[in-house]
């Protein structure tokens, strides 16, 4: 049977992703160690991130040839913006950040540089680049939270809270269903057009490990 599209894929990027496994950010969620002033940095910053990103998803939707993915993308909006964002505003709320802050907080260069990139290939790309794009954070998410799922769950209900929601099954499904619709959309693509959203993945799985790396540093332009 012919290497489906996503395992090549995932294939290759085994060493980055790893990478991001083993990240004193991520372990530090999983053990329940994190520093609570990199957690809220991440989490000012994934805000401002997610934004982008549900832009993203959004024009995803408007591009998509059929009604499926079209109710497919809406329903990773609605996940992204009424779920995901709202996990994030609670925790803000618990730190004292208000809503106002959370809005109006200035992306760090790498939440710029990613959402950017985001952004380019959805405006100038072709709908197979779009989904290549955007299916690191979602697969990538998935597997580190299945994963840190399996230790024995940390005393601090923030980072319980974190990991049950990037474990859960309907997270897993619909990085399920992006990861089969890039290999529909990529099927019968020559293998010029497969190396080059092999670079998009790369790229996306990249800034993927460096947000970890801005939230531990948590990175501010230097000037």
């Amino acid at each position: 049977m012919a290497e489906k599209l996503t395992e090549r894929l995932r294939r290759k990027v085994a060493p980055l992703w790893d990478a991001q496994h083993q990240h004193p950010f991520v372990r530090g969620i999983g053990e329940g160690t994190l520093d609570l002033e990199r957690f809220k940095f991440w989490v000012r910053q994934d805000h401002v991130f997610l934004i982008e990103y549900a832009r993203v998803v959004a024009l995803a939707a408007a591009r998509s040839p059929e009604l499926r993915t079209i109710a497919k993308f809406a329903t990773l909006l609605s996940e992204t913006v009424n779920t995901e964002m709202r996990l994030h505003r609670a925790y803000a709320a618990e730190f004292g950040i208000s809503n106002h802050e959370l809005e109006h907080e200035a992306p760090a260069p790498a939440t710029r540089a990613y959402a950017d990139f985001l952004l380019r290939v959805a405006s100038t790309g072709d709908y197979a680049e779009l989904v290549a794009a955007l299916l690191p954070c979602m697969w990538g998410f998935s597997e580190i939270g299945i994963r840190l799922a399996k230790l024995p769950t940390p005393a601090d209900e923030r980072y319980a809270k974190w990991i049950a929601m990037y474990a859960s099954p309907e997270f897993a499904e619909l990085a399920r269903w992006c990861r089969e619709l890039l290999d529909e959309v990529a099927a019968g693509l020559p293998e010029r057009q497969w190396a080059h959203l092999e670079e998009i993945f790369l790229t996306s799985s990249r800034y993927e490990w460096q947000f970890w790396e801005m939230a531990w540093k948590q990175e501010r332009w230097p000037v």
